[in-house]
């Protein structure tokens, strides 16, 4: 079946179609702008909201919505962060001493970035699970509110999302730990950080639950960032799709959708992934900076939704170029359902709003087959 291409859906409903892996007026197209692309950008575009360039481009894109949700801390533990002079810092609080993570700022991104890891003994595993034991999960009720009143504003004119924090395994690697430690202690201390990782399971459950039952997001968003680059596949199997299969479980029995945010290689992990009842994965990257096209996502898993399927090194080519590969990943496939084309990472800079826009206008009139 092919369609005709015209805008007869809304972006939500666009979106929400293509989560659901039904047909759609057209492919769902999303750039993702973060707010370091404004200023990158020559006028006029230097002087937008990045939504303002979304309208201009006509994207699909997602709005994000605060969490409604707040940690609480027993007595003696807590968490709090400190900037001065470009740095901050993390501190995590237990009777037995503070755990303290430093992040220094990268103004290119807009984004921190870790420098120093909290955990870097036996002793701090034992001490950061003792902190993990000690957070409970609350409804903020007045974030909530927040949230349900940008769902109105927002109406039709996005698809919604709420984040939430990585599971353990990737939370460890890159946030607890750092890349090399991670690995070490995780070989010499085994038990102990999977005594850490119980402990951030609990917590995460505890935040997906209550947003599973209140949250009006169109769909939950677990920011993973997997790679087998990072982790390996027996990691991944003993340590960590446990724990995503429950909160897919959670958030699908709850009438809801959980998209897991993995940006990188996942190629090897697709086996693993294909049984869970996850909606779909963000952030799909193509080679060669992913490992996993369209075409292995699909046959891999074939009732997912895929969202992305570029890689920013694409998006530094000439438009026609970017739409010429584009179409050939697209004519590779059986069919056009559960797909959202984006730039699966964040949008190059150097790539300019009017050759974003060329591809866009390109890529929705691409026929679809149903």
């Amino acid at each position: 079946m092919t369609v005709t291409i015209s805008d007869t859906m809304t972006s939500r409903e666009r979106w929400c179609a293509a989560l659901d892996l039904k047909p759609v007026d057209r492919l769902p197209f999303w750039p993702k702008l973060n707010r370091a692309y404004p200023p990158m950008q020559r006028p006029p575009f230097s002087e937008m909201e990045v939504r303002e360039i979304h309208a201009w481009i006509g994207s699909d894109p997602i709005e994000h919505l605060p969490p409604g949700l707040r940690r609480v801390y027993d007595a003696g533990y807590g968490f709090a962060s400190d900037v001065e002079d470009g740095v901050r810092r993390d501190v995590y609080t237990t009777p037995g001493g503070a755990l303290t993570r430093v992040n220094t700022f990268d103004n290119d991104s807009k984004s921190w970035h870790p420098i120093a890891f909290p955990v870097k003994t036996a002793e701090d595993i034992d001490r950061m699970a003792d902190w993990f034991a000690h957070v409970r999960v609350e409804l903020d009720d007045q974030a909530l509110h927040r949230a349900r009143s940008r769902v109105r504003e927002v109406g039709q004119d996005a698809v919604t999302a709420v984040s939430v924090r990585q599971s353990g395994l990737m939370h460890w690697v890159e946030w607890l730990a750092g890349i090399e430690a991670a690995h070490l202690l995780l070989a010499d201390e085994p038990q102990r950080v999977r005594v850490l990782f119980a402990q951030v399971h609990r917590v995460l459950r505890e935040e997906i639950t209550l947003l599973a039952e209140h949250h009006p997001a169109d769909f939950i968003w677990l920011t993973e960032n997997t790679s087998t680059t990072l982790v390996s596949v027996e990691q991944y199997r003993t340590l960590n799709a446990e724990h995503i299969d429950e909160y897919a479980r959670i958030v699908h029995d709850a009438g809801g959708r959980l998209i897991l945010h993995m940006c990188g290689h996942l190629k090897r992990l697709l086996p693993q992934l294909a049984g869970m009842p996850t909606a779909g994965f963000e952030a799909f990257t193509a080679p060669t900076l992913g490992d996993t096209t369209l075409f292995d996502g699909r046959t891999a898993c074939p009732d997912k939704c895929l969202i992305g399927g570029t890689h920013a090194m694409l998006w530094l080519e000439p438009a026609d170029a970017i739409i010429a590969q584009l179409k050939s990943w697209l004519d590779e496939l059986p069919h056009h359902r559960g797909l959202v084309l984006t730039s699966s990472g964040v949008m190059p800079p150097i790539c300019e709003p009017q050759r974003i826009k060329t591809v866009r206008d390109r890529v929705t009139r691409y026929p679809l087959r149903c």
